[in-house]
């Protein structure tokens, strides 16, 4: 009797200390099944200049390295961390406060154009001083609104707490939900 509630209490130590692992593809992780960034790299994961991902493309895309929760083992890497790609703004030197301050100032000559990369428009600007200053006003408000952007395609480098404005959009595939009040 002694014997079996000996072996009895070893067995329950055993799977108590037993951790159980799964392995998993971990692309096909769901979100609080993992964390991006790992912690322990967080320090490295912003750039400093562009205030984006390191290693964001223009496809808007960064890759960066994940942790899975406890227990989980990833195929690929055959422990807990991988990489996942996330959505990020690509950017290529050309800054929000800078475009803003030129067509404020220096708008009337189309140094706000030059500056985005629109020769054409800055030297139309420039020859009919900034269409009588009223083209001035429309790109102060268009530049504002960041509906007027680097003429490369890239965002704006903006301070990570800075005045961003992210465009939502809706298609026919969005589901709004229904409000009681509708």
């Amino acid at each position: 009797m002694i014997l079996k509630t000996i072996v009895f209490i070893v067995f329950m130590l055993e799977v108590a200390n037993s951790k159980s692992s799964y392995e998993v593809d971990c692309s096909k992780l769901r979100m609080g099944q993992y964390l991006c960034p790992h912690p322990d790299i967080i320090d490295s994961y912003i750039d400093p200049k562009t205030q984006q991902p390191r290693g964001c493309t223009q496809q808007n895309k960064a890759e960066v390295l994940c942790k899975a929760a406890d227990g989980i083992i990833c195929l690929k890497s055959n422990n807990s961390t991988f990489t996942r790609e996330i959505p990020c703004r690509w950017t290529n030197g050309y800054h929000f406060e800078t475009a803003m301050l030129l067509s404020i100032f220096l708008g009337m000559f189309g140094a706000d154009r030059f500056y985005l990369g629109y020769p054409a428009i800055g030297l139309l600007k420039f020859c009919t001083m900034g269409f009588m200053f009223l083209g001035q006003l429309v790109d102060i408000i268009l530049i504002a609104t960041q509906v007027v952007g680097p003429a490369d395609g890239s965002y704006y480098v903006i301070p990570y707490y800075g005045p961003g404005i992210k465009m939502v959009r809706s298609d026919n595939w969005t589901y709004r939900v229904p409000q009681d009040d509708w």
